[in-house]
């Protein structure tokens, strides 16, 4: 496995971070956050038709660009060093992936194009618990003639109220877990949005009341839905690693930019020793979250394609609770010293350093936390052996 970027991927890394930093700087987000929507319509509609990340790892014949796990890993980076608001997360870490792992041929090509034309936004619905969503008690789906009919509330759905299409986990009256693609305006499905610790990324608590859905609305077989959940959420955690570990790259930036200039006892606060111990310590913890995460994405990237490797694709567990954990945790403790190591001005709205505390404790959450991707990790180990 080659661990350096191509030629390609380093145009695409270039490419976006110079796209970002423009579009995409602390004023922007803070329009941003303060907008109904959530994010800049304008700038979403700019990034589909004109830079095709929506479509990035979408095969070309659904209309996308073609491309792999790692290339899109390369621009959560990017998101994440620039808190970019924008419904790409839901759409092409959730969504996505959950039509590409499904086996429901017609529904990939009713839905692909249109998310990578960026003209459709969706998101992926499901209930979690403090042991994680195998242990949640999901809504309810009964058969209702030749279809299902759908009952039950999700808590907090990420994106949940600008989506156009809603993926969502149930159990059916057997206890087995069924997916299902559902057009976000359809009757029976209420939605209301959040507020929520992180405004750079928004969440909705959706109802579904008698919502009728027909069998081929579903993304899968009769016997497989655990497994596809269990792969869509293990591939979105790894994402979400790759988003994190750029925005702790970004805060240690910021913080370095800072001690720089701020001066104390006649000297840059940069220059005590004890300062830069802790900056050293930060950016070992980076580097070591990246590793981890850019591994996973050439695993997930291996199992998200019907010809993979599955020697690799196999890692896919392992590999999403070791990334996730290490860049969770990162991504907090950079952000903690940020505010600390920028003095009293650490906390206050007019600087940056609080919008990437929020942004690292809700992530913490989003998708399994540290610990419980640690437990889950020990599970695996023990488990394979003999």
């Amino acid at each position: 496995m080659d661990f350096a970027l191509s030629d390609e991927q380093l145009m695409i890394q270039e490419s976006a971070a110079g796209f970002l930093a423009a579009a995409s700087d602390s004023a922007a987000v803070r329009a941003a956050m303060a907008s109904p929507q959530g994010f800049d319509a304008q700038l979403w509609r700019q990034i589909a038709e004109e830079l095709c990340w929506p479509g990035l790892m979408i095969p070309e014949q659904y209309g996308g660009v073609g491309l792999g796990f790692v290339e899109q890993a390369i621009l959560l980076e990017q998101m994440g060093q620039h808190l970019l608001c924008s419904p790409f997360f839901a759409s092409a870490c959730l969504a996505t992936p959950a039509l590409l792992l499904g086996d429901n041929e017609a529904l990939r090509q009713h839905w692909l194009p249109e998310l990578a034309a960026g003209s459709l936004t969706a998101t992926l619905a499901w209930r979690e618990s403090r042991d994680g969503w195998h242990a949640a008690e999901q809504p309810l789906a009964t058969r209702q003639g030749d279809g299902w009919r759908l009952d039950g509330i999700y808590e907090a759905v990420l994106d949940g109220a600008s989506a156009d299409l809603l993926i969502v986990a149930t159990r059916d009256d057997a206890g087995a877990l069924r997916l299902f693609a559902v057009p976000a305006e359809q009757a029976g499905i209420q939605r209301q949005a959040l507020p929520t610790l992180d405004q750079t990324r928004r969440r909705a608590r959706i109802e579904l009341d008698a919502v009728a859905v027909a069998p081929e609305q579903c993304l899968h077989g009769d016997s497989c839905g655990e497994a596809l959940l269990d792969k869509i959420l293990q591939v979105a955690a790894i994402g979400l690693a790759c988003e994190q570990t750029g925005a702790a790259q970004r805060t240690l930036d910021l913080t370095l930019a800072y001690i720089g200039e701020r001066k104390q006892f006649g000297r840059t606060i940069a220059s005590f020793q004890a300062i830069k111990h802790r900056c050293a310590d930060l950016m070992l913890a980076i580097e070591c979250a990246r590793s981890a995460s850019y591994y996973a994405a050439c695993v997930a990237r291996e199992a998200l394609v019907e010809d993979g490797d599955a020697t690799l694709a196999g890692q896919l567990a392992e590999a999403c609770a070791i990334a996730q954990s290490q860049a969770s945790e990162t991504f907090m403790h950079c952000a903690a010293e940020s505010i600390q190591l920028h003095g009293g001005v650490g906390f206050t709205w007019e600087y940056d350093p609080h919008l990437y505390f929020k942004r690292a404790r809700a992530s913490e959450q989003l998708l399994g936390t540290p610990s419980w991707h640690r437990e889950r990790l020990a599970t695996l180990i023990l488990e394979s052996r003999p």
